[in-house]
């Protein structure tokens, strides 16, 4: 977490290094796909073999009573691919006559099969290639169920040879055992290539590792650092290397240290040598077989990142690390809901876009607030596990939050109820189910009013922003409330009135019960005084309002910052929303929000230039200028920038997206 078009018809793409026609399967700047394999467990039975399953699959035979037949006839969220458990949305209906048709979520095709999705302006025709041997893509039928894209694979599959089988929650996957053949690797114009040779076409995934940091050697000085540190990427292939290519890429055991001789005195004299420059780290750091497949670990510098290319005849794997390895795509992926990411030039940098196009007015589609936690308004969770939860065919990370105590710090409003109130009149969107928008710098004005005409200011509401005042709690915060600050004065208010007053103590100590039927009022700094003026007994009432007055006629809000457009013009002003010197400085991927001229929402994510890093606040506002934005909002971003579609992440590897506490989601009705 940072602190604070029409679709052309899919055209082929003649790989320069060999016969044949190829597509490419991209991954972003930071990556796309990233299969979720940290999270799967290995079974027992051996990849390429059908495990026997106790439940039969559902089938249709010429014995099958005639009645009616549920449109799904099976589904689930699991999927054992060669004997390893993966997560993965499908179902399986009924075909033509008593044919049984399999369908697998696209965010599962791609992640799990590497298949790639073509451009497409039919939502419902989506064209695909996987190791295609010609030019003419092969297109599955597809549709909408409860946030997922399904496309029919019953003819890809039969035409791969793969076995399919249902059992329950899972849709067991075998593929035909393959062989990777050869791996090689050369040296290109821009960046560098690497060759998998393979005996036939093969599943396979790509994900970006976490570094891991190793606790300094003291016996051992410690390198100056030249630079931003390698990325460590992992290519898995349901494949059997060659022995020889394991020896090849299986990296020498490191030479033990020299033992430091006696000093000669008249050595001492002399200046002492200078160090040999390092040694590049070698691209491909180590190929392995694990559990029946292969496994090629890159060391790829920062500032680039794979596009992965597959080959017909030959079978083949083409691994491209280049600066700009985002591959532009337009696809339709609903009425109402275009996909599409480009690089945008700015200046002589390049960056990468991925943004979602939406349009709020489509029947069926709506947009809402999500969060991690329902029960409370402490918690945070990968946006890959919140969009689902609620069923959202899309979503984008949205306001910022404290790391620590997972609480929100910003604004939060759905259907008309505050979850948490804007601080530091920072910019916020709001919007209503009309499809209509409003974006500007928020404030909430709420007046505590008691008698005798006292009027006393509150400040917070379910923040997580604790500075001297009053603050408000409600039940949505959660069953009870915690102090956040030594020594604050709580008052319980129920039915409109003081029932109890009391010293919270020593911060995050004593949890106070929430009145479902009233609110907290927590007194800081200066404010304690206040209590001698509210006893036991008091009537209260609050009058609310927002500044500017204009977000008051909308129920939606998400609050981040800064405003960066406000009617085509660039309003950034990241000092007057309180944001450090550092964060408006700092070069890093960002998430963003904004309206068009035909008054479509679009959800960005803007990743590292080509060879360098993110865009500064700045910068950002100009690329959502570029991008045909009206009015835009920077939303919190670096690791926090996550945006989902129909169960994957399309603009980055899902291991190196953080938790977020909260986030927009995209709605469409379900058919």
């Amino acid at each position: 977490m940072l602190k604070m078009p029409n679709c052309e018809r899919p055209k082929s793409r003649n790989h320069p290094v060999n016969q044949g026609h190829c597509r490419v399967f991209w991954t972003n700047i930071s990556p796309i796909i990233a299969t979720a394999l940290c999270l799967y467990t290995t079974s027992a039975t051996s990849a390429q073999q059908l495990p026997t399953l106790t439940i039969p699959s559902p089938t249709l035979t010429s014995q099958t009573p005639k009645v009616p037949i549920p449109k799904v006839l099976a589904s689930g969220n699991q999927i054992s691919l060669n004997g390893r458990i993966l997560p993965g949305a499908w179902l399986q209906r009924p075909g033509s006559g008593d044919r049984l048709t399999t369908h697998l979520s696209d965010g599962a095709l791609r992640q799990l099969i590497g298949v790639d999705l073509l451009n497409t302006n039919n939502p419902a025709r989506q064209p695909v290639e996987w190791f295609s041997p010609s030019t003419t893509p092969q297109v599955l039928s597809a549709s909408l169920q409860r946030g997922y894209r399904y496309l029919d694979i019953t003819n890809f599959t039969q035409a791969a040879g793969w076995q399919i089988q249902a059992n329950g929650n899972i849709l067991a996957i075998a593929t035909p055992a393959a062989i990777v053949k050869d791996i090689l690797q050369s040296q290109q114009p821009v960046g560098n290539r690497i060759f998998v040779d393979l005996d036939r076409p093969t599943p396979w995934q790509v994900s970006q590792e976490l570094p891991i940091k190793s606790p300094p050697d003291p016996d051992t000085p410690t390198p100056k650092p030249s630079g931003p540190p390698n990325r460590e990427w992992k290519i898995t292939l349901d494949g059997i290397a060659d022995p020889s290519l394991i020896q090849r890429y299986t990296p020498l055991p490191a030479a033990p240290l020299p033992t430091t001789p006696l000093l000669n005195p008249l050595k001492q004299l002399l200046p002492d040598p200078v160090s040999p420059a390092p040694t590049p780290e070698p691209l491909i750091k180590q190929v392995e077989v694990v559990n029946n497949q292969t496994v090629i670990r890159l060391s790829v510098p920062f500032g680039m990142a794979p596009r992965i290319t597959t080959l017909a005849n030959p079978n083949r794997l083409i691994i491209d690390i280049r600066p700009d390895a985002l591959v532009e795509k337009n696809i339709a992926w609903a009425k109402g809901l275009q996909w599409r990411q480009q690089f945008f030039n700015l200046g002589t940098e390049r960056f990468p876009i991925v943004w979602l196009e939406i349009n709020p007015r489509a029947f069926g589609l709506r947009l809402k607030p999500i969060r991690s936690n329902l029960d409370t308004l402490a918690g945070t969770a990968p946006l890959m596990q919140t969009a689902p939860k609620y069923s959202a065919a899309a979503a984008i990370n949205g306001g910022y939050f404290n790391r620590n105590n997972r609480l929100p710090l910003g604004a939060i409003r759905q259907d008309a109820q505050w979850v948490s109130g804007p601080i530091l009149n920072r910019g916020a969107i709001a919007w209503n189910d009309s499809g209509q928008f409003y974006f500007g710098r928020l404030t909430l004005e709420e007046t505590l009013i008691a008698p005798n005409n006292l009027r006393l200011p509150i400040l917070y509401l379910n923040s997580a922003y604790v500075q001297s005042g009053i603050a408000r709690y409600t039940p949505v915060w959660g069953p009870a409330y915690t102090p956040l600050t030594d020594n604050e004065i709580i008052l319980t208010i129920q039915k409109g009135q003081v029932i109890n007053q009391l010293t919270g103590g020593k911060a995050g100590q004593t949890s106070l019960p929430i009145p479902q039927d009233g609110y907290l009022l927590t007194l800081r700094g200066n404010a304690v005084n206040a209590a001698a003026q509210l006893p036991i007994g008091t009537a209260l009432s609050i009058t609310s309002t927002t500044a500017p007055n204009d977000f008051s006629r909308y129920p939606n809000i998400i609050g981040a910052g800064p405003l960066l457009v406000k009617n085509r013009q660039i309003v950034l002003d990241a000092k007057d929303e309180k944001f450090s010197d550092a964060f408006i400085a700092e070069k890093a991927i960002r998430s963003g929000i904004c309206t068009n001229t035909t008054g479509n929402l679009m959800i960005a994510a803007v990743h590292n230039r080509a060879g360098g890093p993110g865009p500064t606040l700045a910068e950002h506002a100009q690329l959502m200028k570029l991008l045909g934005c009206v009015d835009a909002l920077n939303l919190d971003g670096g690791s926090s920038t996550s945006l989902y579609l129909g169960g994957q992440l399309i603009d980055r590897s899902p291991s190196t997206a953080a938790r977020v506490h909260n986030g927009i989601g995209i709605f469409l009705e379900q058919k």
